[in-house]
């Protein structure tokens, strides 16, 4: 994933498309042939839909915002 930097980096995936499975998890699509599966936990904690964006922060944990509030907060780093 595409790592962007507010007051922390995070590493963070603009969700194009989802599937959501018949246990309840689901399936986020990114750019770049990029995916993400997230429980059902995570599915029923955030409610998170597509065109959002998937979060990981540095101690592991996983979350998701809405497009416009992440890239309101978040810088793209363009690592070489």
């Amino acid at each position: 994933m595409q790592k962007y930097k507010c007051h922390k980096v995070v590493e963070a995936m603009k969700i194009d498309e989802m599937k959501i499975h018949p246990d309840g998890s689901a399936t986020f699509y990114g750019s770049g042939g990029q995916s993400v599966t997230v429980s059902l936990e995570y599915q029923q904690k955030h409610n998170a839909f597509a065109h959002g964006y998937y979060i990981r922060y540095k101690d592991g944990y996983e979350s998701w915002s809405p497009s416009e509030a992440f890239e309101a907060g978040y810088s793209l780093i363009n690592e070489v």
